[in-house]
């Protein structure tokens, strides 16, 4: 599961929670993705479609097999308010039926896909479509969440009205991932988990190892997920280090869980300068939660989250940096260190980044967008009254 799986399932058990009838519109998973966690009162709406080679709907075609079928399957669905995460391709769909439908809608924005784009090389045409539709999204939002202080700056600079964001942060789900599962039984190894992109390039961890892989032969890299840059990461294996970087695929939360659970660290990188300086991975919260210590290579704001909480390594972007943190966290690992601190990490993300807490702020700014739908119909409710006692009169 994403980490926008993650985040809108808790939202929908929040919900829920309240009493509130969700309704949950998706898409049919690919074949190779883990089951899903049921729950009650709960309704699911499934629709297939285009994906890529690795089960990923990444592309303008893919997102416009969902976008635009998800026009006409709104417009037959009652609400009271919608949810809307990226991409801003979707969230112009739900701005545009909320609008039909007199309804208003929140915008969960947990990154900038504007900045995405522009860090990927894109053609300024479609930059310049990219931030105007992001734009319009913003301005037609009801409210919108921002998963930090850095996004939310970054969405004021887009033309979202300040008043408008509510700055929830971002979680993890402490149920799942927690110092209490059972380790992954496969000797030493580092683990990488979930999506490998041009924003990432965890390629830099492989070029690390290959620097510190002759002294430590029993050590493994192992990497689970998918992406768009994980052939190249395959390639670079298999030509740096074959046979000692392993590729797991897509597994369950649980799954994940335990490989994290048994790492000597859990490795999370961003790419500075090209427009993502602001991320803090939830890459980085789920290491937390097990008490697995994290090794961050990038930019200050990832950084200085691993620094302030003491989580593990923050370092630069670079092979040599990487593979000297990965020497210290061998050595925390083999001397006890590891063991000594998990139980604090853990205890530091259940205070901080539990993903419940923050599915409740997000409930609070839902239902306040609920409520005005309903104050609008009484209002109109009450003018179409006083209307008919003039005439009667």
């Amino acid at each position: 599961m994403s980490a926008g799986a993650f985040r809108l399932g808790a939202l929908a058990r929040a919900l829920v929670g309240r009493g509130e009838r969700v309704t949950v519109m998706t898409t049919i998973p690919p074949a190779h993705a883990p089951s899903a966690r049921d729950t009650r009162g709960l309704e699911v709406r499934r629709w297939p479609v285009l994906r890529d080679a690795g089960g990923n709907v990444r592309g303008y075609l893919q997102y416009m097999s969902f976008d635009v079928p998800l026009l006409m399957r709104m417009l037959g669905t009652k609400f009271d308010v919608a949810v809307a995460e990226s991409p801003p391709t979707t969230g112009l769909m739900v701005a545009l039926v909320a609008a039909l439908r007199r309804r208003p809608f929140v915008y969960y924005a947990a990154d900038v896909w504007t900045d995405g784009v522009i860090s990927m090389g894109a053609a300024r045409p479609v930059v310049r479509i990219m931030r105007w539709m992001e734009r319009a999204v913003l301005r037609r939002a009801h409210s919108i969440i921002s998963v930090s202080d850095e996004v939310t700056e970054r969405l004021v600079l887009l033309g979202a009205d300040p008043d408008d964001v509510t700055t929830v942060g971002n979680g993890i789900d402490t149920e799942i991932f927690t110092p209490a599962a059972e380790a992954a039984d496969d000797g030493s190894y580092f683990v990488y988990t979930g999506t490998m992109s041009e924003w990432q390039q965890p390629d830099v961890f492989i070029r690390a190892f290959a620097l510190i892989a002759d002294d430590y032969p029993d050590l493994r890299l192992r990497f689970f997920g998918q992406g768009s840059v994980e052939s190249s990461l395959r390639e670079v294996a298999e030509r740096l280090l074959p046979g000692r970087v392993l590729f797991g695929g897509v597994v369950s939360p649980a799954e994940s869980t335990s490989w994290i659970r048994g790492a000597a660290g859990a490795l999370v990188s961003i790419v500075p300068g090209i427009g993502y300086d602001f991320a803090k991975p939830t890459k980085t919260y789920a290491a937390a939660a097990t008490g697995t210590p994290v090794l961050f290579a990038g930019p200050a704001a990832g950084a200085d989250l691993v620094r302030s909480a003491a989580l593990g390594r923050a370092v630069e972007f670079s092979p040599e940096a990487v593979a000297q943190a990965m020497r210290e966290l061998l050595a925390d690992s083999a001397d006890g260190t590891t063991a000594a601190e998990r139980e604090r990490r853990a205890a530091w993300a259940q205070q901080n980044v539990s993903l419940s807490a923050v599915a409740e702020r997000v409930a609070d700014v839902v239902t306040l967008a609920a409520q005005a739908t309903t104050r609008r119909i009484v209002d109109s409710a009450r003018t179409t009254n006083s209307g008919s006692e003039r005439r009667a009169r």
